[in-house]
């Protein structure tokens, strides 16, 4: 499936991934109980589509909307209880929803589906990925990208990329592995001291133990990923596929379809097998550094 969005009881954790588990938990069990979508959707007094948006995770889930499907499906006791407890959870409100007005809802999945990641792989080529950007970088790219901002919504969109850096704190911090093209760690985002600061920090994460930083040098010429930025997702559930996500300037794409994410994966690979070492990488930053 290629999926286009314009403008507690898991391990997981994070609502918009436990909606995603739910539905396709409530998918299985009403093809079991050999129940139409339609004949599903008559029972909680909607539609097929309904219950298709629901199965997807793409809507929110109500408790008693749920349970009546569960009875439907001849589903009682303690697993009727944990999906009921699992509907709480996914209803949960997530830390970024303060910012939902400056944030658009196709990258609140994004940020959904990062937070319950186990492995990130990022290629870039414009800009330092969100997850390493210092806090002055990071507002660059944010006025830049959108310059009739109110200092406010600039104030919270750095927020929230900033947010989403807490989760390398985490007890069980995901794998970060990025590979960013030359030209994104030349641009002078935000003038020289900005620029100065944001190859610093990515010096110290060249160093950090869940840290993988590597660069697509200019001499390499042409390689694989003439598409442009991707990021390749990851997760400890088996009922969550791996995830592409490529933003465009109204929207973004998830696909995680197994053969088209096999094909980024392809392109991933020979991208890391092109970029530098971590020792490179050092001295590549450290020239650039000494350039400003």
């Amino acid at each position: 499936m290629t999926v286009s969005t314009p403008g507690g009881g898991s391990s997981v954790g994070d609502p918009t991934v436990l909606k995603i588990l739910l539905g396709a938990q409530l998918r299985r069990l009403r093809e079991t109980a050999g129940v139409s979508r339609d004949d599903a959707g008559y029972h909680i007094r909607a539609s097929g589509s309904k219950i298709s948006r629901l199965e997807l995770g793409r809507v929110s889930f109500k408790e008693r909307d749920v349970s009546d499907l569960l009875d439907l499906y001849h589903v009682a006791g303690e697993q009727k209880d944990q999906l009921v407890q699992l509907t709480r959870e996914a209803n949960a409100t997530p830390w970024w929803q303060k910012y939902r007005e400056v944030v658009p809802d196709w990258f609140q999945v994004y940020v959904g589906l990062e937070e319950a990641a186990t492995l990130i792989r990022v290629y870039e080529v414009q800009f330092v990925p969100g997850l390493l950007q210092t806090e002055e970088y990071a507002r660059a790219v944010v006025m830049q990208g959108s310059p009739g901002l109110s200092p406010d919504e600039v104030d919270n969109r750095v927020n929230v990329r900033l947010g989403r850096q807490r989760l390398f704190a985490k007890e069980n911090a995901p794998r970060l592995w990025a590979i960013v093209d030359e030209a994104a760690l030349r641009r002078p985002m935000g003038g020289r001291d900005v620029l100065a600061g944001q190859i610093k920090r990515l010096m110290e994460a060249v160093s950090e133990p869940n840290i993988t930083l590597q660069v697509m040098p200019f001499k390499y010429g042409g390689h694989g990923a003439e598409g442009g930025a991707f990021t390749i997702m990851r997760f400890p559930e088996a009922d969550l596929p791996d995830m592409v996500y490529m933003e465009y300037l109204t929207g973004a794409h998830y696909i995680d379809k197994p053969d088209e994410v096999e094909v980024y994966a392809a392109v991933m690979e020979r991208l890391s097998v092109a970029g530098t070492s971590p020792e490179k990488t050092r001295d590549i930053l450290a020239d650039i550094l000494k350039e400003l």
